[in-house]
């Protein structure tokens, strides 16, 4: 009676089954021992995965059928094709002693015999131990690439892949959704559930053409590939060679959302003096409400002595306050050439900051050095090994964006100057003609004290713009029909004030250039 047999093949990878012939030579080989042995084969059992790890689908099916008797025994093409870690050769062994014949075609094995299951032992032993093998040169040639700054991963989204040993290189369409989805978030406007939805707006999908979503998004988020460090799953940073997309700082600002240490509010109407008008007489915030075609502005503290304030009053009011932030024709002259002098002298100051700068980076990356010896060495555990490598990486962009910013001339004092006094000459004709979020930011930046005391409205200008509303009376003693000498205090005064406090004006986000002190198109 002619015994039946199941027949088992594999390939280490779905690309092998698809386009090599390894499958197609094994089930040649044992269809040829079959017939050359005179056995049927009932059943293929064909399979398209690594052997490195125990717990192939279809290989413990067919044990389980084999152990309930559903064949006499099965034919494999190697030991190798069956056996490459010692769990799974244990499992056929337990099936050749409990008498289920098992063929190994490619090899002349006996294995009922002692000498027989001795070689095949030994080369079960060989292929575990190649594969281990194999494992580890892989894992040396991944780490490789991550100490040289390369990726040799798939290319995260805003990425594209550049071939083996090549830095990832910006996708020039999905790169600016990327860095507007930092934007975004960091505003505290959208949360992870509300985003996706934007970001269909937008465009932007993943790389199966399908809309990112919330777990998508989280990754991105959280992922500071976008500011030039690599983190593998476990924990473990390195340095990219990659360019950045966003700056380190708009990815701290996005990670201070996400661990909720800033504070979302709810919008429910759009007033323009909106939680912006303190009552004196009580402390508490001025409530809009429209009544007969105008919006008032009221105290709602029960015995207040505040009245209610029309809007365009206050309109009124806030306008002569931005009044004299204009310059006259002479003033801007003056200060553009006395703020060209003043860029020719940063310029030298600046080439000393981004030397200093660079002896910076050089003391971190020795202390990178240290913190690797002391975890070699066994005196840091892992944990706080990563977390303190990850800290010196991100101080290291901090520095790298800040050398870059000094670089480009972006911090450079005089030319962030310029850029606040032709913001400043505007200021008023901005908010004539602005929008009404326009005009609540540039309230936010020019004034600070805003109060109404009983019938009286009570604003003032912040700092640095009350210093240039109040230039005619900062002349030190001298005239102010001297403007060449007023307003050399005040840009004293300014450049101190820009070297103790760092200001944000609208754009700087965006880095473009601003005009120039004679674009303003209005006077007061």
């Amino acid at each position: 009676m002619k015994k039946h047999y199941f027949a088992y093949i594999r390939v280490s990878t779905q690309k092998q089954g698809e386009k090599g012939v390894s499958l197609q030579e094994q089930r040649g080989a044992i269809q040829g021992y079959a017939q050359r042995n005179d056995l049927e084969i009932d059943r293929w059992f064909e399979e398209r995965e690594t052997a490195a790890k125990s717990g192939r689908p279809l290989f413990l099916e067919m044990l389980k059928l084999l152990k309930n008797g559903k064949a006499d025994g099965v034919l494999i093409h190697k030991i190798d094709r069956s056996a490459r870690n010692l769990k799974d050769w244990a499992d056929l062994g337990a099936l050749i002693d409990r008498g289920i014949e098992v063929h190994f075609v490619n090899e002349s094995l006996d294995l009922q015999s002692r000498g027989g299951r001795l070689s095949a032992d030994i080369q079960a032993v060989v292929a575990a131990d190649y594969i281990r093998n194999l494992r580890e040169e892989a894992r040396k040639g991944f780490y490789g690439r991550l100490k040289q700054g390369f990726y040799p991963l798939p290319a995260p989204l805003g990425y594209l892949d550049m071939g083996k040993a090549k830095a990832k290189e910006l996708d020039p369409v999905r790169a600016p959704l990327i860095r507007q989805v930092f934007e975004f978030y960091a505003s505290g406007d959208y949360t992870i559930n509300t985003l996706p939805a934007k970001l269909v707006e937008l465009g932007l999908r993943n790389r199966r053409n399908s809309p990112v979503s919330k777990s998508g998004l989280s990754n991105i988020l959280n992922n500071p590939f976008y500011i030039g460090i690599i983190r593998l799953k476990t924990g473990e940073t390195f340095e990219g060679l990659h360019a950045p997309l966003i700056s380190a700082e708009l990815f701290e600002r996005v990670q201070a959302v996400l661990q909720g240490r800033t504070i979302r509010r709810n919008k429910h109407h759009d007033y323009l003096y909106r939680r912006l008008i303190t009552c004196k007489a009580c402390g508490f915030r001025l409530i809009g409400e429209h009544q007969k075609g105008h919006v008032y502005y009221r105290c709602h503290t029960r015995n207040c002595e505040t009245k209610c304030f029309r809007e365009d009053e206050i309109t009124t009011d806030v306008r002569q306050l931005l009044s004299p932030l204009t310059f006259n024709v002479p003033e801007r002259t003056f200060l553009k050439q006395h703020i060209s002098t003043l860029m020719g002298d940063e310029r030298n100051q600046r080439e000393h900051e981004i030397a200093a700068i660079g002896l910076t980076l050089q003391n971190i990356d020795s202390r990178l050095m240290k913190l690797t010896d002391a975890y070699v060495d066994g005196l840091l555990d892992k944990e706080a090994y990563l977390q303190r490598r990850e800290a010196f990486l991100l101080e290291k962009k901090n520095w790298m964006d800040r050398r870059t910013a000094l670089e480009n001339g972006a911090a450079s004092i005089p030319e962030r100057l310029k850029k606040f006094l032709e913001f400043t000459n505007s200021l008023y004709f901005q908010y004539k003609t602005g929008t009404t979020t326009e005009k609540r930011e540039i309230l936010k930046i020019a004034t600070s004290n805003r109060w109404v005391d009983a019938r009286k409205i009570d604003f003032s200008l912040s700092l640095p713009f009350s210093l240039i509303a109040n230039r005619a009376d900062e002349s030190n003693g001298g005239p102010y029909r001297d403007t060449g000498r007023t307003l050399k205090l005040l840009i004293e005064k300014l450049v101190r004030y820009f070297k103790e406090n760092k200001m944000m004006l609208p754009g700087d986000e965006e880095d473009e250039n601003s005009g120039d002190l004679g674009d303003s198109t209005e006077a007061a």
